[in-house]
């Protein structure tokens, strides 16, 4: 079929649909629509495929310029637009149509001592021993944009980026440096006042989380007076490229999709999405999975926030296998703020503000529960506290529904000398530092009992507030935090997720300027999976500077097969729900070390065509699999060598065994240590299964040659059991989880 004959059938073929869809009452809506490949038209040149898509959109709606969104040539072969239902029922019939996607809610955004706790800095660091900051590898960090001229983007000693770079800044160009090379908003999606705003930062989220990844060192940082030492991004030296798809109304998938393909399109090495979805959408209606895919294509690596809706169960989003997928985890430094019981009793808890003019005295302690209290005045919602009774006390608050600060600003609008923040019993052992309005303690959900108790027992109760500014080296740290989401992935249960997870709790970087009293503040704490992605975006980046030829799955699993399971003091890391042993839902393999990852001695590596096998499995039909696969070529499943999910040649490892069954899973790992270097396989074997090492030795004589071996699992019984693979050498110990799942 020529182009001609292309074009009069699209012209007879819009003269029907638009007389059916023209009278179709409806709302507008946004949609994501993904077309057949035409061999008419090269898609691959923009014009060409914006004009195909402008025809196509045509057929139905007469404002087509004013309707289209996004069109996309790299991602996928489609563009997003403004239609009704009727509108898209009757572009159903076009020859070219292959799907709709409703564009659906805004994904969420997920939301200085980590380059120490991540043992980077200093003078047996990462940076001073292997001379590796990230130099001219380039981070794409999607977010709320960004803030230039802020000292975390300072360029001083940096090179210009990269001949490859093809970005440009929206802003004045004078604003750009070698640090931020570039900055583009894609904002059209969203509320016609959104479109043409510029790439700047009013959220704070997005140069926090830039900082975090790539920010340069400034020394000397404190917050409210408390000084917090030097802060720097994880890989200070990588340039800065940032696309702003994120607005006060959140993210919206047509935005992000476009951000992904100009993020590749452009030269970024890394791509860092601290946003996401709900969990469960199979991945070819998952705009993250389709454009992770794309990315991971062109070589790019893709790390993203697992979510903060733990600790649900199957709450963990951004769960394709070609993205990393981040937990969020504590670090060793806290704010600390003391609570004193008159009986005696210390609980330790955090606030990010401690007047230097508070006088520690006891005062009456009050909690409003109970009979006669108004209702939800336990959580000091807005209007429920009566200033008669709490004036000049300290106020015991419950956590939920308003945010822990609110509940702060309505004890002091009440007349509150202070308060205690006690967890509810889902975010247990989680607190934060806060920028609190009073003197105040953020504590666990079990000191909070203590503190009922207290209260309840005693005629008298009173209570004071120690502050004691930063302390290091706490233990039980890094502990997975209450909040970061869990698997099993709904989408994929059979490859575990999360896949790592990585410092995200009381995490300070950049932020926009704010105001606090008569102060001026450039970094703040944020906590969330958000905090915790660039870290390990940051560190994908120098483990590319280090090794520029390595596939994103081999850094991926470079990361995921040297991270640390236990503490600072060689304990199990501990989830903060119930302070018991995290398992694999919560942190995937476990804490990122980023010096090991660096050398991880073997890697589990992937091509596209094993994900193209394992989409296959999934049981999606050739038209899913080639629209996430896009620009690939088109595949027949049936014409595949079809894998099972836990198959995929993946660095953690899920087995499904039925009752008094076996089952044998098959791995291949890649040389990349030392030319001649022999492993021993090393198991722990999970609880009601047998389980051996085929074979248990691999003998390597060159760099890159690549073995296989099986696993055999025998066993019965329910539930989940966890146990792990250590492939151990003189030199490197590749580790990875194994989860049997009944």
């Amino acid at each position: 079929m020529n182009m001609y004959r292309t074009l009069v059938l699209l012209l007879l073929y819009s003269l029907l649909s638009y007389t059916v869809a023209k009278n179709g009452p409806s709302k507008l809506q946004t949609y994501i629509i993904i077309n057949e490949a035409t061999d008419d038209v090269d898609i691959s040149v923009h014009e060409n495929a914006q004009a195909l898509h402008k025809s196509i959109l045509s057929t139905v709606v007469k404002d087509a310029d004013l309707r289209l969104i996004y069109s996309y040539n790299k991602v996928l072969n489609g563009f997003s637009a403004k239609l009704t239902e009727d509108e898209v029922k009757s572009m159903e019939n076009h020859p070219l149509f292959l799907r709709a996607i409703p564009a659906g809610k805004p994904y969420k955004l997920l939301t200085t001592h980590t380059p120490d706790f991540l043992q980077l800095r200093g003078s047996n660091g990462l940076w001073k021993k292997t001379k590796n900051m990230g130099e001219g590898v380039i981070v794409g960090i999607l977010d709320t944009g960004i803030t230039p001229g802020h000292p975390s983007f300072d360029d001083k000693g940096m090179r210009p980026p990269p001949a490859k770079w093809k970005g440009h800044c929206d802003f004045n160009a004078s604003v750009c440096n070698n640090k931020l090379i570039g900055a583009k908003s894609f904002l059209k999606a969203g509320a016609d006042e959104l479109k043409h705003l510029p790439p700047f930062d009013v959220e704070t989220h997005g140069t926090h989380t830039a900082g975090t990844a790539v920010g340069a060192s400034v020394k000397n940082v404190n917050i409210l007076g408390i000084g917090l030492g030097e802060a720097s991004g994880v890989a200070p030296r990588a340039h800065l490229a940032v696309y702003r798809v994120c607005s006060e109304e959140g993210c919206q998938t047509p935005d992000i999709i476009k951000g992904i393909e100009e993020a590749v399109n452009d030269g970024c090495d890394v791509i860092s999405l601290s946003l996401g979805p709900d969990s469960g959408e199979p991945f070819y209606l998952e705009p993250v999975a389709l454009g992770g895919f794309y990315a991971t294509l062109k070589g790019v690596f893709v790390s993203a926030a697992a979510g903060n809706n733990g600790p649900n169960v199957s709450s963990v989003s951004n769960d394709a296998p070609w993205i990393l997928t981040v937990a969020a985890s504590s670090t060793d430094r806290q704010i600390r703020s003391t609570v004193k019981l008159g009986s005696g009793l210390l609980l330790n808890g955090e606030s990010m503000y401690q007047p230097k003019n508070w006088t520690s005295k006891m005062l009456p302690l009050v909690y409003l529960a109970g009979k006669g209290a108004p209702v939800n005045a336990d959580k000091c919602l807005d209007g429920t506290l009566d200033s008669k009774v709490v004036k000049g006390k300290i106020v015991l608050c419950d956590r939920g529904v308003n945010t822990r600060v609110e509940k702060g600003l309505n004890v002091h609008k009440a007349g509150g000398a202070g308060m205690i923040l006690a967890n509810d019993k889902p975010n247990a052992y989680s607190t934060d530092a806060d920028r609190h309005f009073l003197p105040a303690s953020h504590i666990s959900y079990v000191d909070g009992l203590k503190i009922k108790d207290y209260i309840h027992s005693t005629k008298n109760p009173t209570a004071t507030v120690l502050f004691k500014g930063v302390g290091y080296h706490t233990p039980f740290n890094p502990s997975i935090a209450s909040f970061s989401s869990r698997g099993p992935s709904l989408a994929s249960p059979l490859i575990l997720k999360p896949d790592i997870a990585g410092p995200g709790v009381s995490i300070v970087a950049a932020v926009p300027t704010v105001s606090v009293g008569n102060k001026a503040q450039i970094f703040d704490f944020m906590s969330g999976t958000s905090m915790a992605t660039p870290h390990l975006s940051g560190i994908a980046a120098l483990i590319k500077k280090a090794h520029p030829n390595w596939s994103p799955a081999a850094i991926k699993s470079a990361m995921m097969t040297t991270t640390d399971a236990t503490d600072i003091n060689g304990k199990p890391i501990l989830d903060q729900v119930g302070n018991i042993p995290a398992d694999v839902f919560a942190m995937g393999a476990g804490q990122v070390n980023p010096y090991k990852a660096l050398e991880p001695g073997l890697v589990y590596d992937l091509t596209p065509d094993e994900y193209i096998r394992y989409l296959c499995g999934l049981d999606y039909i050739d038209e899913d699999v080639n629209a996430i696969i896009h620009p690939a070529p088109k595949v027949q499943c049936a014409k595949v060598k079809v894998i099972s999910q836990e198959q995929l040649n993946y660095p953690s490892i899920v087995v499904p065994i039925p009752k008094r069954g076996t089952k044998t899973i098959y791995r291949t790992v890649t040389n990349v240590g030392e030319a001649n270097e022999s492993y021993k396989a090393v198991i722990s074997v999970p609880k009601g299964v047998s389980m051996k090492v085929v074979p248990s030795t691999l003998k390597f004589k060159s760099l890159n040659e690549k073995k296989s071996f099986k696993i055999v699992f025998k066993g019965s019984g329910k539930g989940h059991s966890t146990g792990e693979l250590k492939w151990v050498s003189s030199k490197h110990v590749v580790r990875s989880p194994v989860l049997i799942s009944h």
